[in-house]
C-alpha cells in the first residue's frame, strides 16, 4: 500500500519530466487518437500524471479512476501492453467492461517498468473511433516512451537520493564538528580547572602533614574529596554523552505519552516538592528510541525543577502539534513530516546571552557550582534529538519562563 504523501509525490516526479508532454502529442498526432496519458497504477488506485485530452474525456492531471474499470489493472498484473485496433471486432475485448463503460473503440497501453521490476503504471491511449495500432512502428514508439519515461523516474529518483545523501552527510559533519569543538573546550579548559585545584590541594596537603598540622590537613583532605568527586562525576556525563549514540538500538512504534506518564512518576516527589502542575495534551505515537526519549523528558522536566521560581508552584505544559519543515536548516528536510513538541514553564528564565550555548556540555556552568546533571542535561538532549534526526531549539528570557521545541520525524526517524 502506498501513502497520499507517496502518491503524491509519484505524481509530481511525472509531471516534472518536461519531455512527457511532447511525447503524448507525439503519440496524439501518430495514432490520430484524442486522449493519451501517463497513470500511476497502484493495486487500489489509477490515477492521471500527465495527459492530454482532445476528445473531452475529462480527466487532468490528478483526476482517478476506479482501478476495476480499467484495462490497466490487468497489464499491472501481467506487465504485458494491450493494443485494441477496434473493440468491436476484438474477440477478447468486444464485452469488455471497461471499453463498454468509458465507451472507447481503439486502446492502446504499455507498461511502464522501472530498472528494479518495480511495475509504476502505464502510457496508454483511447479513441471513440477505430485507430490502426497494430503497426510495428507505433509499437516500437511506445515501448522507447515508455523506456525513456522509466529512464526520467529513475534518475529523479537517483537525484532525490543523492540530495538526501549529501543532506545527512553533511548533518552529520556540523554535527560532529560541534561536538569535536566542545571536546576541545572540555579538554582545554573545563576538565583542567579541577585538575589544577586538585593539584594545588595536593601540595598544600602535603605540606601541612609535613609541618604536622592535622587540622588544616583535615580540611585540605575534605576539600580534595569533594573536587575528586566533582571531576569523577564531569567524566561520568562526558562518558555517558559520549556513548549515547543511535547505532545497536531499535526503533519502536512508541506513544509519547507513555513515555511522560512514566517519568513523571519517576520524578513525583521532585514535582511534588515544587507543588508542580503538569499539564499534557495529545502527544502522538511515533517511532523512536524509548529509552533515549524517556532520558530527554526527564532532563527537560530536570531543567524546569532547578530553574522554577522560588516560592512559586511550578507549571510544565507539554504540548504537540504538526510541523512543516522549510528544508532551510541543516538537520531537517524538507520531504518529510514533522511533529513539534512544546515544553513550556514558568520558571526564571534564562538570560539571552546564555542561549546560543546553552546546548555546550559543561560550558553554561562553572566547575565551582557543578552538581550532578547540570551542564549536561540539555547538551545530552540535543543529542538524543539529532539521533532522531530532529531539532531542538529554545525560546526563554529572564523572568518570562522558558519554551523548550522538540521537532522529530512523524515516519521512520531513520533515513
Amino acid at each position: 500500500m502506498y501513502s497520499e504523501e507517496e502518491i503524491q509525490r509519484d505524481i509530481e516526479r511525472v509531471r516534472s519530466i518536461a519531455v512527457i508532454p511532447n511525447l503524448l502529442d507525439v503519440i496524439c498526432e501518430t495514432t490520430g487518437m484524442g486522449f493519451a496519458a501517463v497513470a500511476r497504477v497502484t493495486e487500489t488506485r489509477w490515477i492521471t500524471c500527465s495527459v492530454r485530452d482532445d476528445i473531452r474525456f475529462g480527466l487532468v492531471p490528478g483526476s482517478e479512476l476506479e482501478i476495476r474499470t480499467t484495462i490497466c489493472d490487468e497489464i499491472r498484473d501481467s506487465h504485458q501492453p494491450v493494443i485494441i485496433d477496434h473493440v468491436r471486432e476484438s474477440p477478447q475485448f468486444c464485452n469488455h467492461h471497461t471499453p463498454l463503460m468509458y465507451g472507447f473503440q481503439s486502446y492502446i497501453s504499455f507498461p511502464i517498468i522501472l530498472k528494479s521490476g518495480m511495475f509504476f503504471g502505464t502510457l496508454c491511449a483511447i479513441d471513440p473511433e477505430p485507430r490502426q495500432l497494430q503497426k510495428s512502428g507505433i509499437v516500437k514508439m511506445f515501448a522507447a516512451f515508455t523506456d525513456l519515461i522509466a529512464f526520467h523516474l529513475e534518475q529523479s529518483d537517483l537525484l532525490s537520493n543523492s540530495s538526501e545523501i549529501n543532506r545527512e552527510l553533511n548533518r552529520q559533519l556540523i554535527n560532529s564538528r560541534d561536538e569535536n569543538r566542545q571536546y576541545q573546550h572540555i579538554t582545554s579548559h573545563t576538565l583542567q580547572e579541577p585538575l589544577r585545584k586538585l593539584s594545588v590541594f595536593t601540595g598544600m596537603l602535603i605540606n601541612a602533614i609535613s609541618e604536622n598540622q592535622l587540622d588544616k590537613a583535615e580540611l585540605l583532605a575534605l576539600r580534595i574529596k569533594r573536587g575528586a568527586d566533582r571531576f569523577s562525576l564531569l567524566i561520568k556525563d562526558l562518558t555517558d554523552f559520549s556513548n549515547l549514540n543511535a547505532g545497536g538500538q531499535a526503533l519502536q512504534q512508541t506513544d509519547l505519552s507513555e513515555i511522560i506518564d512514566v517519568v513523571q512518576i519517576k520524578m513525583q516527589d521532585q514535582l511534588d516538592a515544587k507543588t508542580a502542575d503538569v499539564l499534557v495534551g495529545n502527544m502522538p505515537v511515533i517511532q523512536v528510541y524509548p529509552d533515549q526519549i524517556a532520558q530527554l523528558f526527564y532532563h527537560l522536566f530536570d531543567n524546569a525543577i532547578k530553574f522554577s521560581r522560588p516560592g512559586t508552584p511550578l507549571k510544565i505544559s507539554v504540548t504537540s502539534g504538526k510541523h512543516i519543515a522549510d528544508g532551510a536548516g541543516p538537520q531537517l528536510s524538507a520531504n518529510k513530516e514533522y511533529v513539534e513538541i512544546r515544553i513550556s514553564d514558568n520558571g526564571i528564565g534564562i538570560e539571552e546571552s546564555q542561549l546560543e550555548q546553552i546546548f555546550d556540555i559543561f560550558s553554561q556552568l562553572p566547575t565551582e557550582i557543578f552538581v550532578e546533571g547540570v551542564g549536561s542535561g540539555l547538551s545530552l538532549c540535543r543529542k538524543i534529538v539529532r539521533n532522531h534526526f530532529g531539532q531542538i531549539t529554545i525560546d526563554s528570557s529572564v523572568g518570562s519562563g522558558t519554551v523548550v521545541s522538540v521537532i522529530l520525524p512523524l515516519e521512520k526517524a531513520l533515513a
